[in-house]
């Protein structure tokens, strides 16, 4: 699978016509910022980690912090989206696609200098199914058993075979573990990583430090410091201080102007896996009617809701399906904006002026997206009623965790979460019984079967309005000019910050 976007370098573009202040301190050279030394790198982010715990908490934030870096699994993702040799130097499959054999790197180590064996890939899976409640632990469930016939060969045999397994090892629940050191994950990471955790301020700073006992090759810089910025302006102001190395996607895409025209700056324009939808909670009112539903779809110009929320970047999709997918198809146009065809669907329905809770996180695209939302939804007649929700900690606690919620918005940046949809219990509320048949015969399926079955999926959620798909999150990176290495395609929800270097 080769994604159709790739990361380019954007040079010479035209200033933007929204003013951000300079601050005084701007002019400093971009070889060496005050961000720190030659060997310290500090990066803005955006969405921030509560805890340090992906078993037990749900989001981006955590994994894409500690993915690749402090943990890592048997494989990963490379740029292009293929599934590459992590700790296992290899594997076999057999036959029936049902027994995976990882050759496992016999030079690898904890950061703790525990020796990591094929007793941990089986501890580590096993834990799983028994002791994860957050971040898909379901994806194990096809595992029957974990077999360990050396310290260097470890063999998963699968209950089915099944075409998703491998991929979503490559995302948190493949990560590897050490067992004496999973009592306090929420505030202590124990990995093989080229990183360690060298300090955490919950709500601004995360300090990773290189590992000196890491099997490959180690990190070009020995410092780096991710720090949160939830506005976008205060990330761009940073930017030009000198605080900051780099951001790692703007938060207002309308700020890049002032970069791309400045030659101590660096524009990077890629993609990402990130569905930003519009969830409508099926299992509660007003939205447990299909009609109801339908009238969003219809309702909502997605194309201006990407416009004004990201300055035209992102692509527009049709279902929680990324281009990177096999089984994309473009069904942009199966729900054409029609507010004309929004109203009669609401009377027909019985709730031509539905009122309506959205949820929308404090997160910079999620609120520019939702005023362009209600507003539009208000011209066909909801009454919209607009609850600003603190991320992640309420967001994840009262829509994801309780589904206390009619209506909110967020960016699903997990790779092929278009399976989220087969279970009922999931915070969308959605209920097919046939989607959830089809996702395990695709699962098991011959690969054209995999194809087919997944795009019949992708038709039957668009069809039934399960989710209204605003656009595709880009990925817009801003580096100082002597900056390389930041991956310029967020592929998986890690951040391998291995690679960055300077000069």
């Amino acid at each position: 699978m080769t994604p159709r976007w790739t990361g380019r370098l954007l040079r010479g573009v035209a200033a933007s016509t929204v003013a951000v202040a300079v601050l005084a301190s701007c002019s400093a050279g971009a070889g060496l910022s005050s961000a720190g030394g030659p060997d310290t790198f500090t990066v803005a982010l955006t969405a921030k980690p509560d805890n340090l715990d992906f078993t037990r908490t749900a989001g981006a934030a955590i994994p894409q912090a500690l993915l690749d870096n402090v943990y890592e699994g048997l494989v990963r993702l490379d740029d292009h989206g293929a599934v590459v040799p992590l700790l296992a130097s290899s594997w076999t499959i057999s036959p029936d696609r049902t027994v995976y054999e990882f050759a496992l790197r016999e030079d690898a180590t904890f950061s703790n200098g525990e020796a990591f064996t094929s007793e941990d890939v089986k501890f580590s899976l096993d834990r799983v199914k028994t002791e994860w409640t957050a971040n898909s632990p379901a994806l194990m469930a096809v595992v029957d058993r974990v077999e360990t016939p050396s310290p260097h060969l470890a063999r998963v045999i699968l209950r089915a075979p099944s075409n998703a397994w491998l991929f979503n090892m490559t995302g948190p629940v493949g990560a590897m573990f050490t067992p004496r050191d999973v009592t306090q994950l929420a505030t202590t990471a124990i990995g093989t990583g080229p990183f360690t955790v060298a300090r955490w301020n919950p709500g601004s700073e995360l300090v990773l430090a290189a590992n000196p006992r890491y099997w490959g090759a180690q990190p070009a810089m020995k410092t780096v410091r991710l720090k949160y910025f939830a506005d976008a302006t205060a990330q761009a102001n940073a930017m030009l201080s000198g605080g900051v190395d780099a951001i790692y996607s703007l938060g207002a895409p309308q700020l890049l102007g002032q970069f791309s025209a400045d030659p101590r700056f660096r524009v990077i324009e890629g993609g990402t896996n990130g569905e930003v939808t519009l969830s409508m909670n099926g299992a509660v009112a007003p939205f447990d009617d299909i009609r109801v539903r339908r009238a969003v779809m219809y309702a909502v110009d997605r194309k201006a809701v990407r416009d004004t929320a990201y300055a035209g970047y992102g692509e527009l999709i049709g279902s929680m399906v990324p281009p990177t997918d096999p089984w994309y198809e473009d069904l942009t146009g199966v729900y054409p904006f029609d507010p004309q065809r929004a109203r009669e669907l609401l009377a027909e329905a019985g709730t031509p002026n539905p009122v309506v809770r959205f949820d929308v996180p404090n997160l910079p695209y999620a609120t520019a997206a939702a005023q362009v939302v209600s507003s539009q939804l208000q011209q066909v007649g909801f009454t919209v009623k607009t609850n600003p929700v603190e991320f992640p900690a309420v967001w994840l606690d009262s829509v994801f965790g309780r589904h206390a919620y009619q209506m909110s918005v967020i960016q699903h940046a997990e790779p092929r979460d278009i399976a989220t949809f087969g279970n009922p219990d999931y915070y969308w509320g959605y209920r097919n019984p046939e989607v959830t048949r089809l996702l395990a015969e695709a699962d098991a399926a011959d690969e054209a079967g995999y194809v087919e079955k997944m795009r019949t999926v992708a038709r039957t959620i668009t069809d039934e309005a399960a989710a209204n798909w605003l656009f595709l999150f880009p990925l817009l990176a801003v580096t100082d000019a002597d900056i390389s290495g930041l991956p310029a395609n967020a592929t998986s929800l890690a951040l391998d910050l291995s690679r960055v270097r300077r000069g």
